[in-house]
């Protein structure tokens, strides 16, 4: 059996929240789920309903997740092409910053992944000695957390050998996989092709736990004759689907059993198209959609067209501010995403240092906290707009909380973009004693410096 009752049961409520957070109309939707007997069929009928609620009439956001929808709701007056002329070799160089940022950024946050607001934080880091932060996260703080996350025997300052297993890193690199492999052309069934070869299942969470599932179940029943499948209903004696309709159950697997389709999963992985195209932020949004919209629908999409193009106008870009007016019209204008980002960048703009700026922020827009895109995209703005080098942004991003390891690794791409090499000090990379432990299948390179080496190949390679 695919999935447990309650787990559908479960992930149904998770939906019918989203779908009232999307401004549909869902009165009476959880109680009439909670009402429902413990059936598939009944469950699976239930799931139908909620792929065509109505909108309700006060609703005044447009948030579509078509690419030719998104950009007739993007700024019009963004540039549709290059920017400017580009240097190969500066470009490779700031790529290569960026990667190695991102790997610091994500060991940085890694042990504090543990859903701490920058409060809880900075306390923490007081009570040791160590506030300011200005470097990996001391093994004492354990003793003044409540919890830590697992990877703390890999990722405190004291135990650091090598770059530990990390989602966010295995994928950029699948970013890079993808456009090695394939180009800027690339498919979803491409991306499908990729997951199944290189990510192991328990190195997903969320919608990507969820669309490798489902891209498993179809290259299983591919292998056999589709009408075979759906007369029997599975494999022998044992079904694989348990419903009377088995095409009912994989046509809704990824769209009404995905409730964190607007969490920050796919965002972890738009960086490789902001390395792969300095100065080019309507392409790099339009890739970073493509990989997004594979899992991912509106606020989940945006966040993730937002950093590609972040990333691509910190390669070419001198004014900070004017890297996040760029990138901002690169998402539909009449979205959630686009009018909290605004507040949040807003806030920043009237800061006078980042401490300010994420308390205006956090007063807001705490509600979203880890993984939920609005507040850490803000706390990502800030972190730009206030950083002195990549060590010292790394530091903001981590110390204001949420998903601190996801974009600490964002922070120190769109850091070292920006700063390019030199501004991020050896102290951060040396104790990974040039050795990167990834999570993928079918990946064989442990070296930091060759990875980063062929990192910096992407601006060409797309090129060819």
């Amino acid at each position: 059996m695919l999935i447990k009752i309650q787990t559908l049961r479960e992930r149904l409520h998770g939906v019918v929240l989203n779908k009232g957070e999307q401004g549909h109309d869902i009165e009476g939707l959880e109680e009439e789920l909670d009402n429902l007997p413990d059936s598939y069929d009944e469950l699976i009928d239930f799931s139908k309903k909620l792929s065509s609620l109505k909108i309700r009439l006060n609703w005044s956001y447009v948030e579509p997740n078509s690419i030719n929808e998104i950009m007739s709701e993007m700024d019009p007056s963004r540039p549709k092409g290059q920017i400017k002329e580009i240097d190969l070799e500066d470009s490779a160089k700031r790529v290569e910053a960026a990667f190695l940022g991102s790997l610091c950024g994500c060991m940085l946050g890694k042990s504090l992944e543990a859903q701490f607001t920058g409060h809880e934080i900075r306390k923490a880091l007081e009570e040791i000695g160590d506030w300011p932060m200005s470097k990996y996260i001391s093994q004492e703080i354990e003793e003044v957390l409540p919890r830590t996350h697992r990877s703390f025997p890999e990722t405190a300052r004291e135990y650091i050998k090598f770059v530990a297993p990390d989602d966010d890193i295995n994928y950029t690199i699948m970013g890079m996989l993808i456009l090695e492999k394939f180009g800027p052309d690339f498919t979803h069934e491409n991306m499908k092709e990729l997951w199944i070869h290189h990510l192991p299942i328990n190195t997903t969470f969320g919608p990507e736990n969820t669309k490798l599932i489902k891209s498993g179940m179809d290259l299983k029943i591919d292998g056999m004759h589709r009408s075979t499948f759906l007369e029997k209903g599975g494999i022998g004696p044992r079904k694989i689907v348990p419903t009377e309709d088995p095409e009912d159950f994989i046509d809704i697997f990824n769209d009404t059993l995905n409730p964190g389709d607007e969490l920050c999963g796919a965002a972890i992985r738009a960086d490789a198209y902001g390395y792969a195209f300095p100065g080019n932020p309507a392409m790099a949004s339009e890739l970073a959609w493509r990989d997004a919209s594979f899992t991912h629908n509106r606020t989940g999409i945006y966040g993730t067209m937002f950093i590609a193009a972040a990333i691509s106008c910190a390669q070419i870009m001198d004014d900070r501010t004017e890297i996040i007016e760029m990138a901002l019209k690169f998402v539909p204008q009449k979205s959630r995403f686009f009018e909290r980002v605004s507040v949040c960048f807003s806030d920043v703009k009237n800061s006078k240092t980042w401490e300010e700026a994420y308390e205006k922020i956090s007063d807001k827009y705490s509600e979203y906290g880890h993984c939920r895109i609005y507040q850490e995209i803000g706390m990502l703005i800030n972190t730009l707009i206030f950083a002195r080098d990549v060590g010292h942004g790394i530091c903001i991003q981590v110390s204001q909380g949420a998903d601190t390891d996801s974009f600490g690794a964002t922070s120190g791409s769109l850091l070292g973009a920006y700063f390019g090499p030199g501004f991020l000090d050896e102290t951060w990379i040396e104790p990974f004693n040039d050795d990167i432990r990834t999570g993928l299948a079918w990946f064989f390179e442990r070296s930091v410096s060759k990875l980063a080496k062929r990192m910096a190949k992407l601006p060409k390679i797309v090129r060819i």
